[in-house]
């Protein structure tokens, strides 16, 4: 009686210590966030209305014949950039004078059928009064030109087209983490707060993550683990995305992001 006693109490003490853990890896840094939108908030202005990034994150594409890819992150509009962030991939070919970038945008279903948006326009512009940041570059000649071809390819027969649902998914992070997933030389390590980047195609349980290395378990984008060189370890709870990334390191936390080395490597060029 007393050994059942003793393995009862070490069960709800090792309750209590994980339900501990997940208060600590996930509502404490959400609430932080959500904290802070609330007292630094501003209205959201039209995605169009503000201009090039000060940092210049895009060459001006008059100045090389390079055939370019760039693929993007900023804060989400309104409220949902408190907590994630919209991607979205650019592209030039070679002796191309334009970018051509790539979104999916949910509220498109207002007045077409289809999210996914193909248009040209500047790669770094503001998204919603919210600067970009560079995530990945590839710079080269046929071989980054064929990458773009495929890039247009698999954007043309994405299955989620006509869908969107900002949580879980699908949404411009599952949209763009399709991309990068079907096309391995990208390898592209999407942040944390790209909520969406879990929801596999066709609702699957198991795949590759976004940098195309490693292993990924998923369940409808809201309960999963990555396991892998390039992410790291990350879980998924409730499409939120905590975890820890060895090389370089870094913890990453939901709604705050990645707290650490930045990865040069994911900025190089070919």
């Amino acid at each position: 009686m007393k050994e059942s006693t003793c393995s009862s109490g070490k069960k709800r003490s090792w309750l209590l210590r994980s339900l501990l853990a997940i208060f600590a890896l996930y509502i404490v840094p959400v609430s932080y966030q959500l904290a802070a939108y609330h007292f630094e908030w501003k209205p959201a202005i039209a995605w169009a209305s503000v201009g090039r990034s000060g940092e210049r994150l895009a060459q001006d594409p008059s100045t090389t014949d390079d055939a370019i890819i760039q693929v993007y992150a900023a804060r989400a509009m309104r409220w949902r950039g408190a907590l994630g962030v919209h991607t979205w991939i650019a592209v030039k070919k070679s002796n191309q004078d334009f970018y051509t970038r790539l979104d999916v945008m949910g509220y498109a279903l207002r007045w077409s059928d289809e999210t996914v948006q193909i248009r040209r326009g500047q790669p770094d512009r503001y998204w919603y009064g919210n600067e970009p940041e560079l995530l990945r570059e590839l710079r080269g000649g046929d071989e980054v030109d064929a990458m773009i071809d495929d890039i247009f390819s698999i954007a043309s027969s994405y299955q989620y087209n006509s869908q969107y649902s900002v949580w879980p998914g699908p949404n411009s992070n599952t949209f763009v983490a399709h991309l990068v997933r079907e096309i391995p030389a990208l390898s592209v390590d999407l942040p944390p707060t790209a909520v969406g980047k879990d929801y596999l195609p066709g609702n699957g349980l198991i795949n590759t993550p976004a940098s195309g290395k490693g292993l990924q378990l998923s369940i409808s984008g809201l309960l999963g683990i990555v396991i892998s060189p390039e992410e790291g370890l990350e879980l998924n709870l409730l499409g939120m995305t905590a975890g820890i990334d060895l090389f370089p390191p870094a913890i990453k936390l939901p709604g705050v992001g990645r707290v650490g080395m930045r990865d040069s490597k994911r900025l190089s060029t070919r």
